[in-house]
């Protein structure tokens, strides 16, 4: 995690690292407030560096070695209010903010960094894809909260398609990564597996990605990151009806939250996603609470073991744990 320990001055980076010793794995993020105790998150508890207490001159520190000394050349990303690093860790930012007729301009006096780890989980994914895999992939939506493990899953599905699994021949993805938390490009090269056949267009607005990735690279599968607005769903409509298959996740906690929202009722309407992935909160991000099919048919096998039993079956449908990827 060395990408991550050189954006330290070198007391705070000695006493992250022995905060942590050797528990990389299990942190979810570092969270840098000025003037107050570093904190710690990991899958299942936080804790504070109460030793730490960064001031102005740390936080110059770290602003600099993130925009190596050149804050000009994050003008976009401070206005998005995060930058990605090498190793596809994705740094939020917050502070004092400039705005021009009630639009983001610029992001200054930032006082406040939280880094996210990035975690490739490879085959993750691969106890779902018997699911959204029924002779062809299926239109399939992956829903959850923040932190539950939605982008995971998706990278490393999309990871399975571009490569091939379980006999499956590879299939051409395309992904549109608005946030860089997919691929986490550096650049425009991705830090992460993303599999043989997958194509990648960072940075870029969902809708006018899917349509310039859908014309330039002819894709049969479309990976797109956290949808909602009414133009994310329009520029879906037309790429399934280009006949793109689309994977794409959306924050909310359950199905009929999810069809409250007016920019998705045409989605469900039309019954577009044949396939709907439910995350559940969990101290374990990756936890899968349903899977519904497009009549909202909670087709997600469940353990037939006791809890804690393995299911020593060959089959490639493991039943124990399924809902835990």
């Amino acid at each position: 995690m060395e990408e991550i320990l050189r954006l330290f001055p070198d007391s705070i980076r000695k006493a992250i690292n022995s905060t942590i010793n050797g528990r990389w794995a299990l942190l979810q993020e570092i969270r840098f407030r000025l003037y107050q105790p570093v904190e710690l998150i990991f899958d299942h508890k936080m804790e504070w560096i109460s030793t730490i207490k960064p001031n102005k001159k740390d936080g110059i520190f770290i602003v600099n070695q993130l925009s190596e000394f050149s804050l000009y050349r994050m003008e976009d990303e401070l206005r998005e209010g995060y930058i990605t690093i090498e190793g596809g860790h994705r740094v939020g930012l917050a502070g004092k903010v400039n705005t021009k007729q009630g639009v983001v301009k610029a992001l200054q006096h930032i006082t406040f960094l939280n880094i996210r780890i990035a975690k490739e989980k490879l085959g993750c994914a691969k106890p779902i894809m018997p699911y959204i895999y029924k002779g062809d992939y299926m239109n399939t939506l992956f829903v959850g909260a923040p932190q539950t493990g939605k982008t995971t899953m998706i990278r490393d599905a999309a990871r399975l398609v571009a490569t091939g699994w379980g006999g499956v021949e590879a299939r051409k993805v395309a992904i549109i990564d608005e946030r860089s938390e997919i691929a986490g490009s550096i650049k425009g090269v991705p830090q992460h597996d993303l599999g043989l056949r997958a194509d990648v267009m960072d940075a870029c607005p969902k809708a006018e990605g899917m349509m310039m990735m859908i014309r330039s690279m002819s894709p049969d599968v479309l990976i797109v990151d956290e949808i909602g607005s009414n133009r994310d769903v329009q520029a879906l409509m037309e790429a399934i009806n280009a006949g793109v298959i689309v994977m794409c996740t959306i924050h909310g906690n359950t199905l009929s939250d999810l069809k409250k929202r007016p920019s998705l009722n045409v989605l469900f309407q039309q019954e577009i996603f044949k396939r709907i992935v439910i995350f559940q909160k969990h101290v374990n991000p990756g936890k899968i609470k349903h899977i519904y099919n497009q009549r909202e048919e909670n087709i997600l096998e469940k353990s037939r073991c006791l809890p804690d039993e393995v299911d020593r079956s060959t089959s490639f449908h493991r039943h124990n744990h399924l809902d835990r990827v």
